[in-house]
């Protein structure tokens, strides 16, 4: 069985995907949440440009997302992060270690073109597994 997991106020005028899948695997769930970047405002550009707040906004919405899938940060299994400038990575690997010094889940790291939101910096999707 596969359910579609959405967060309190995720707006259905995002797109055709859902935020997260989560998968009855038997004696546990395997959760998939989308890649999460910063904020938009009006004009569909990212709400800062500053990105310690981009992956603080991120982050944020990743425990959300996991919250409404009955899991936390402490159940992230994996997590893909992509950076638009890789000199960013010192600040971005400073927020990541605090929100997953529980899980230490295995990760990759990429820098990346561009992405799908003008001015985001930063986007971050993840696996969680928890027990049922």
């Amino acid at each position: 069985m596969i359910e579609d997991i959405n967060p309190e106020g995720w707006q259905e005028t995002r797109g055709i995907y859902s935020p997260a899948k989560k998968i009855d695997l038997g004696n546990s769930y395997l959760i998939f949440v989308s890649g999460q970047q910063v904020g938009k405002n009006e004009n569909d550009e990212a709400v800062t440009d500053d990105v310690e707040e981009q992956t603080e906004f991120v982050f944020q919405a990743l425990e959300e997302t996991l919250k409404a899938a009955g899991a936390s940060m402490n159940d992230v299994v994996k997590a893909q992060i992509f950076l638009t400038d890789m000199s960013d990575l010192p600040k971005v690997s400073a927020i990541r270690d605090r929100w997953f010094a529980k899980s230490k889940p295995v990760s990759t790291l990429v820098e990346v073109n561009g992405m799908t939101r003008k001015g985001a910096k930063i986007e971050i999707e993840v696996t969680a597994v928890i027990e049922k």
